[in-house]
């Protein structure tokens, strides 16, 4: 009998108009990572989630994972428990089990080349050497037309070697820049789905592009 609900459930989400978005935060997994520059990909999702009220409290595809809807969108919600650099282990089987196309498919991840707390959303691209963007693209067969929402980190200090850079804490400076920006992420993932991804994008790239010339140039 629970196997039937569930199936019903599934048919009834994955064949409701419109059709679903799959939101992917990318990070690693545990407590040894948490707040750390690397894992602002599930912060997103997890600040995403809390914003509108879905529990991820489900492990489904090698994932946390919720499900809901936001203003009659519905909408789907993934953590990789992979660790980073297997995320299109979950990813891959994830958007396959709910028949999405890549445009449906938004992933959250840290981005070096851009200054701590600036975001940007692209409709698609490469990985630029992030093991995560690259998993996914891999379980992507090749295609990296997938948007994502890029979480600026910015870059190590001196010589400091990037991977150490990345799986560090954020200092109280860039701890602040970084929640002011999730809560900016949320808003604009709202946009996402009751406005489609190019019209919010464009809107909110505008905003982010002064945002970096404000604060490209200071410290953190």
């Amino acid at each position: 009998m629970n196997e039937m609900l569930r199936r019903i459930c599934r048919r009834n989400f994955c064949t409701c108009s419109p059709r679903p978005w799959l939101f992917v935060g990318l990070g690693n997994p545990g407590d040894k990572y948490r707040g750390t520059r690397h894992n602002v990909g599930f912060e997103m999702l997890d600040a995403f989630a809390n914003s509108q009220g879905i529990h991820m409290e489900t492990v489904h595809c090698k994932a946390m994972f919720g499900k809901g809807f936001v203003n009659d969108i519905p909408v789907l919600l993934a953590k990789p428990l992979t660790y980073m650099n297997l995320s299109g282990e979950s990813i891959g089987p994830l958007a396959a089990y709910y028949k999405l196309p890549l445009n449906r498919v938004v992933v959250f991840h840290d981005d070096m080349d851009l200054p701590c707390g600036v975001l940007r959303l692209h409709p698609k691209g490469g990985h630029n050497r992030h093991n995560g963007l690259k998993s996914v693209i891999y379980h992507f067969r090749g295609n990296g037309e997938f948007p994502r929402l890029r979480i600026g980190i910015g870059r190590p200090p001196g010589q400091m070697d990037p991977k150490a850079f990345m799986l560090q804490k954020f200092n109280v400076t860039a701890r602040e820049r970084i929640d002011a920006a999730l809560l900016e992420g949320a808003h604009a993932l709202e946009q996402v789905l009751s406005k489609g991804f190019s019209e919010s994008s464009n809107c909110f790239n505008t905003t982010q592009k002064y945002k970096h010339i404000r604060l490209q140039t200071l410290p953190t």
